[in-house]
């Protein structure tokens, strides 16, 4: 599910091309998840990384991650557990 929610993170994705020739990547819906690199590939990959590390943060400070395309990665909260 992990590997399912980072793809569809990444398919909404924005690039574009600054005026210094590199790379500048971001996911809108993910707030603080952008890259900046010299190609458009390292721009990617770099995206994935910061996503990854921006998730993992998130879980470790218990912050509710958006929903994206129907994928929830938020733990049930305790009243839908009762």
């Amino acid at each position: 599910m992990l590997t399912h929610y980072i793809q569809a993170a990444l398919r909404q994705a924005t690039y574009e091309i600054l005026d210094d020739g590199t790379y500048y990547g971001e996911i809108p819906a993910l707030q603080g998840v952008y890259a900046n690199a010299e190609t458009l590939e390292a721009c990617r990959e770099l995206l994935q990384e910061v996503l990854e590390g921006w998730l993992l943060l998130g879980f470790q400070l218990q912050h509710a991650v958006p929903i994206l395309d129907g994928i929830d990665l938020n733990p049930p909260s305790q009243l839908e557990v009762a």
